[in-house]
């Protein structure tokens, strides 16, 4: 990739879609040196230790202490994100060691979805009407000034974790307890008292994914997203293809994601924009600057042939794409992802239909996230999703159909 030395890169919690950097950095012949809490939720695949010439085991929730870590493995050329919680982390180690980095500011209002807002509608973005609240009586202030109904979700989560629709003060208010009493840790951080209550916005909801270079915006996919049943916003599936909006809407869609990139200061290396069709137009739900996770960055790569993972490697070494060979040929006019839930159980013995389901000619990859006798949460975000298929078709109606073909074709036992 780069004439003389191979380029050193320091992957920050290689977790979801982050796993592929690790995998396309390693194939491209860089050094790869991977942080990680390499515990819990951010336990490291033994995959992923064999890829990695080096891992540091690091509380990477600690600045400090990364930063420690760091300078144990000196020079870098690039210090890439590997999941969303780790946007701010490594932004500022790669400001710190004058590198390609997030300007700092962006990194807070990517991660951030109170100051995203703010800033946003500052910039003339339209977001749905929000106020922030760190107790149960700030809560109920914000939703006298919001309305019902309205949506009430940590300012820091990911995953829709304690995202949750409420229709009236004794929801809103239950809602904000659970989350208050949940003492679970995702990525090694609890959900905290700090939310934002925000206009429920009525539409269908998208994803816009790509990339920013050189200061040209490419936008490889508007992802139709596919929910589960409200009060929770659990996404169950994903289709990828150029027909999932008519061309009107899409050139609407572009517009208005170019707006949110110029707002927050997005100015190299991936994006991940979820944003609901409003009867008035686009309305922001949220916007990360990196992959989006769910296999999502597999589906586009089917169905385009663009690898956004590296893409983002080459973005952060300050090389063009065509050198980290990010831009193939597609595979597929339409791609999709079934997550499979349990049907309300906490527990399964088996999956009915499951060995018939991987073995369709239409469905290339099937994964299972917990085996028989397991506990499974509930299904209020990503983590009571028990398994998913990813699957082609040659049209967003037949992708709309296979996924609910692949629903029905499952029995929990």
């Amino acid at each position: 990739m780069r004439g003389g030395r191979a380029p050193r890169v320091l992957i920050v919690e290689p977790v979801s879609s982050g796993t592929r950097l690790v995998e396309d950095c390693h194939a491209l012949g860089a050094q790869v040196v991977v942080a990680s809490a390499d515990s819990g939720d951010r336990l490291l695949s033994d995959r992923l230790r064999d890829l990695a010439d080096q891992v540091l085991v690091v509380e990477t929730n600690d600045d400090e202490a990364l930063v420690r870590a760091v300078e144990q493995v000196l020079p870098l050329d690039a210090v890439l994100p590997g999941v969303e919680v780790s946007i701010p982390s490594a932004a500022r180690v790669g400001h710190r060691l004058g590198l390609t980095s997030l300007p700092p500011e962006t990194a807070a209002w990517v991660r951030n979805k109170a100051l995203m807002r703010a800033r946003a509608a500052a910039m003339g973005v339209r977001v749905p009407r929000f106020a922030e609240a760190r107790s149960a009586h700030e809560v109920e202030e914000a939703a006298s000034e919001v309305g019902f109904p309205c949506v009430i979700k940590p300012v820091d989560s990911s995953g829709s974790v304690h995202v949750s629709r409420a229709d009236d003060m004794p929801e809103l208010r239950a809602a904000y307890l659970r989350m208050e009493d949940d003492r679970r840790l995702d990525l090694g951080r609890a959900a905290g008292s700090h939310v934002v209550v925000e206009e429920y916005v009525s539409g269908p909801e998208y994803s816009a994914d790509g990339y920013v270079l050189d200061g040209r915006v490419s936008i490889c996919s508007l992802t139709r997203k596919i929910l589960g049943p409200e009060p929770y916003f659990v996404e169950l599936g994903h289709i990828v293809s150029a027909e999932n909006a008519p061309p009107e809407v899409i050139d609407q869609v572009e517009r208005y994601v170019r707006h949110v990139l110029d707002a927050l200061r997005i100015s190299f290396g991936p994006f991940h924009c979820e944003l609901r069709i409003s009867a008035d137009g686009p309305v922001l739900i949220e916007i990360g600057a990196r992959l989006p996770g769910d296999r999502i960055t597999d589906l586009i790569e089917l169905t385009t042939g663009v690898s956004l993972s590296r893409v983002m490697v080459a973005c952060y070494l300050g090389l063009p794409p065509e050198s980290a060979e990010a831009f193939g040929a597609a595979q597929a006019k339409c791609a999709g992802i079934r997550f499979f839930d349990a049907n309300r159980k906490r527990v399964f013995t088996r999956l009915e239909g499951w060995t018939d389901l991987a073995a369709r000619p239409d469905v290339i990859e099937t994964g299972l996230y917990f085996r028989p006798g397991d506990d499974i949460p509930s299904l209020e975000d990503f983590r009571g999703r028990i398994g998913h298929a990813i699957f082609t078709a040659d049209s967003v109606r037949q992708a709309e159909r296979t996924w609910r073909d692949l629903g029905d074709a499952i029995r929990v036992v």
